[in-house]
C-alpha cells in the first residue's frame, strides 16, 4: 500500500497555514512556518496560484487565500473554528473592561502564540499583535498554565529560566505567584513580562486533547487598585469557563 503523496500534504499545509493566519504572507514566512525549503515552497505556491487557490500581490508580493476559499472555512481546523467563534466575546469584554483581551494558544510545546486579540476604543493602547509569541512560562499566561499543569519545581524552574524578564524577578517569587494563581484561578504579572503593563491570565478549561488556550487581560500598570484588579481577574475566569464550556462564545455576556 502506498503512503500519502508528499507534495499534496505540503500544499495542504500551506493552505491551512494561510487559513489559520487569516492574512497574506511572504514566501520566506511560509517556508519557515511549514519547514519547507524556499525552492520547494515557491514551486508549490506557484502551482496553488495557477490553480486559483491562492492570490499573489500587494506589498511584498505576498500570498493569500483566494476569496472563495477564505470564506468557505473548509481549511479551518477545530482550533481555528474555536478561535473564530470566541472573537465576539473577546471584543465585548475588551470594550466593557477597557482592556486588551487576548486568546493565546500553546504551540510547539514550548511557546504560546497570540491567536486572537480584542482592544477597546481607548486612544492609548498597549501594543500587541496577533501572531506574536512568547516562552511558555512568560507573563500571566505562563503562570496560569504552570498552575493548571501542577508542574513540579524542576519543570517550573526550567520554564522560568527560558524567559527574558523585563524586571528583576527571583525564582522563589515566581513560584509563589504560581501557587497564588492556583488558589485564585487567575495569574497576575505586573511589569515583569512587559514594562509598564499589568496582565492577568486564566486557562480555558474543557478543551479537547491537544488544544490548550489561555486568556489574558492587559492594562497599564498602576491604573487600578487591588480590588479592581481582582474583579477583572474574576471576570476573566468567568469568560474562560464560558468559552470552554458547551455554551457558544457568542452567548457570553
Amino acid at each position: 500500500m502506498t503512503g500519502p503523496v508528499r507534495s499534496v500534504s505540503q500544499a495542504l499545509a500551506i493552505l491551512r497555514l494561510l487559513a489559520a493566519r487569516g492574512d497574506a504572507m511572504t514566501l520566506s514566512d511560509i517556508a519557515r512556518e511549514t519547514g519547507l525549503s524556499p525552492s520547494s515552497c515557491l514551486n508549490l505556491l506557484r502551482t496553488l496560484v495557477s490553480e486559483g487557490l491562492l492570490l499573489r500581490g500587494g506589498e511584498g508580493r505576498r500570498y493569500r487565500l483566494a476569496a472563495d476559499w477564505a470564506a468557505s472555512g473548509v481549511l479551518r481546523g477545530a482550533a481555528q473554528r474555536f478561535v473564530a467563534s470566541v472573537r465576539p466575546a473577546l471584543a465585548r469584554m475588551a470594550e466593557g473592561e477597557d482592556a486588551a483581551i487576548g486568546l493565546w494558544q500553546v504551540v510547539a510545546g514550548e511557546r504560546i502564540a497570540l491567536v486572537a486579540l480584542a482592544e477597546s476604543g481607548a486612544a492609548t493602547r498597549i501594543h500587541m499583535a496577533e501572531g506574536q509569541r512568547q516562552p511558555l512560562g512568560g507573563g500571566a499566561t505562563g503562570r496560569a498554565l504552570a498552575a493548571a499543569d501542577s508542574v513540579d519545581e524542576a519543570e517550573l524552574a526550567r520554564r522560568f529560566a527560558a524567559v527574558r524578564w523585563q524586571r528583576a524577578l527571583a525564582f522563589a517569587a515566581y513560584a509563589a505567584q504560581v501557587r497564588d494563581t492556583a488558589k485564585a484561578g487567575y495569574a497576575i504579572d505586573d511589569s515583569y513580562g512587559h514594562a509598564g503593563v499589568l496582565s492577568l491570565g486564566a486557562v480555558v478549561p474543557g478543551m479537547p486533547e491537544g488544544q490548550r488556550f489561555c486568556l489574558s487581560a492587559s492594562i497599564f500598570s498602576g491604573g487600578r487598585d487591588k480590588r479592581a484588579i481582582a474583579e477583572l481577574g474574576a471576570r476573566l475566569v468567568t469568560l474562560a469557563k464560558a468559552i470552554g464550556s458547551d455554551k457558544s462564545a457568542d452567548e457570553t455576556a
